[in-house]
């Protein structure tokens, strides 16, 4: 059964198995133009029933998070102190510590956070790297000028057409319902977030904590191409896994149990 409630004032989805568990509990950490209502229909529910209590936020200004009117300033570190607090909140709950599952714009929150505390684990999915974005700029620049200007168009708030999102999120085939819900549901982003993640705040990576970590990437990927993946793989002395004929919303690509069974598999090997 899936849950929402407001945690001071950050929107929390809630998934629990009905028995309880021993395994680490997991707290997922939307990208941008997004919110925790991402996972609420393929990942939680799958690793719900795999026997891990699921946790989603929304950062502030996101979804139904406070903050909205407010959100062209907030910070990447106003979303690290989103995350810790609902970090926090996971463990007094759940009695441990979460696993991290950031997807882009979440996974580059996740590694800031590491730069606070260690984690049981941490999965980078599809993540900006640690170098911030401006490659993954000048790349879509090059690669595809006119999705460049229409995703800009959406840091704006100005929303653009179906196309451009299947275009910008999905390689393979896509169900239109599912992307009519994922577009009535996006939002225009903070533009000082964006600007961090380009120079102004990337993480700092020696003073991170070394947490276990997993990092995963998508072939066909025209938000944070295949080659940053690696680049991220590289920084931590990793090795990462991309999935073939998959764009950026791998959460719902028609292949998505595939990654989640990727992710599965990693859990299970780290300690109790």
């Amino acid at each position: 059964m899936m849950e929402k409630r407001s945690i001071g004032g950050l929107e929390v989805y809630s998934a629990t198995p009905a028995e309880a568990s021993e395994k680490q509990p997991l707290l997922f950490v939307h990208g941008a133009f997004a919110g925790g209502w991402m996972w609420t229909e393929t990942f939680m529910p799958y690793f719900m029933q795999a026997g891990y209590a699921c946790h989603a936020l929304s950062l502030r200004g996101h979804g139904g998070s406070e903050g909205r009117e407010r959100i062209a300033w907030h910070s990447v570190t106003d979303y690290v102190d989103d995350l810790a607090q609902i970090a926090a909140w996971v463990e007094e709950r759940e009695g441990r510590a979460p696993v991290l599952i950031g997807h882009s714009m979440g996974g580059f929150i996740v590694q800031k956070y590491l730069e606070r505390a260690a984690v049981p684990g941490a999965v980078l999915l599809c993540s900006v790297p640690p170098q911030g974005l401006i490659a993954a700029q000048f790349h879509l620049l090059l690669q595809k000028p006119q999705l460049f200007a229409e995703i800009n168009r959406i840091l704006t708030g100005e929303y653009t057409d179906t196309d451009t999102l299947r275009q910008a999120l999905f390689a393979g085939e896509v169900d239109e319902a599912m992307l009519q819900a994922w577009l009535s549901q996006m939002q225009n982003e903070s533009q000082r977030a964006i600007w961090d993640m380009s120079m102004f705040n990337l993480p700092l990576v020696w003073l991170m904590h070394r947490s276990p970590m997993l990092i995963l990437g998508a072939e066909k990927d025209m938000l944070v191409p295949a080659f940053l993946v690696q680049s991220t793989a590289h920084t931590y002395g990793l090795s990462c896994h991309l999935f073939r004929d998959m764009g950026h919303a791998v959460t719902h690509e028609k292949e998505w149990p595939q990654v989640a069974a990727a992710i599965r598999d990693w859990l299970s090997t780290l300690p109790a």
